[in-house]
């Protein structure tokens, strides 16, 4: 049992104990420890405090959503999933928010693809992003405008209809003020969609400390659907609706073999992904990554 220097965002405890050993398979290949909350079991990667500097773990090209880059199959893939995934965020975004064009905030945007192509929808566009380089990318070719990552919290209140976090929220240091924020931003009839990753999936459980998902140190946070919801409700937020994100367990299950050092890691993470799909076809609690639906409690 330890003390850590960052509290439980779900319920202020301060203790953890610790769950299991991975490592940084993605990039430094240093070893890591998650810990479990001793009173709610939230999750959280061990070491880290709210001013250390993370940068350090993003400066690698192959840190697609910072680099864009397209080199190797895997990296190939992810563009292509990730031009149909625009279309249904797109089509998703209107229809939990009952709005054909509105304004959108895009918290965490890396190189601005889903605010470009909600721009090209008609709708009003913009986001925030702490790397430079990403925010200079999204500038120049695609005509977004990208805030620096503090500039959210001295935006006006009541400004955006949506406000999105698409794999983002587990990266955050300071989750609690973001969530408050997010709060204050958002209309009184606005809506707040956050995907991530889901400790709860059949390929986390297939995978363990291999899975991809936990991605340390970058993945500060380790979320379950529960402590989602609970989390929700504690900063003044109802859960109104779940839903799957399907192309990720293939994407992750891909990455989970390369990090086992699988013979044909491509064709066993189709056939894993393929099961984890099936799995949440019959109990999307068991989908690899979630998108939580919220809307502020009046």
């Amino acid at each position: 049992m330890e003390m850590n220097s960052s509290a439980c965002p779900v319920c202020g405890y301060h203790q953890f104990k610790v769950a299991f050993a991975t490592k940084d398979y993605f990039f430094t290949g240093k070893d890591f420890t998650v810990n479990a909350c001793i009173k709610c079991g939230m999750l959280m990667t061990a070491g880290l405090h709210p001013g250390k500097d993370l940068s350090v773990y993003y400066k690698s090209e192959q840190y697609i959503s910072h680099s864009d880059t397209r080199k190797g199959i895997v990296n190939r893939i992810y563009h292509l999933v990730r031009n149909i995934m625009l279309r249904r965020k797109h089509r998703m975004v209107c229809s939990v928010s009952g709005l054909k064009t509105g304004s959108i905030l895009d918290i965490g945007t890396g190189t601005g693809y889903f605010p470009a192509f909600m721009k090209s929808k008609g709708w009003q566009a913009t986001g925030t992003e702490k790397s430079e380089e990403a925010r200079k990318y999204a500038s120049e070719k695609q005509d977004i405008l990208v805030y620096d990552e503090e500039k959210l919290f001295s935006l006006p209140a009541a400004s955006y209809d949506v406000v999105t976090l698409w794999h983002v929220m587990e990266h955050l240091p300071n989750i609690n003020q973001h969530w408050q924020v997010i709060s204050k931003i958002l209309k009184p009839d606005g809506v707040l969609i956050i995907a991530l990753p889901n400790v709860k999936s059949w390929d986390a459980r297939h995978y363990g400390p291999y899975w991809a998902a936990w991605d340390v140190p970058r993945h500060i946070w380790h979320f379950s659907p529960k402590h989602v919801k609970e989390l929700g409700k504690k900063e003044g937020f109802r859960l109104s609706r779940t839903m799957r994100m399907p192309f990720d367990a293939f994407y992750i299950s891909i990455m989970s073999e390369k990090y086992k050092q699988s013979s044909f890691p491509v064709l066993k993470g189709m056939f894993y992904g393929k099961l984890s799909w099936f799995a949440s076809l019959y109990n999307k609690k068991r989908c690899s990554s979630l998108i939580y639906v919220f809307r502020k409690i009046s």
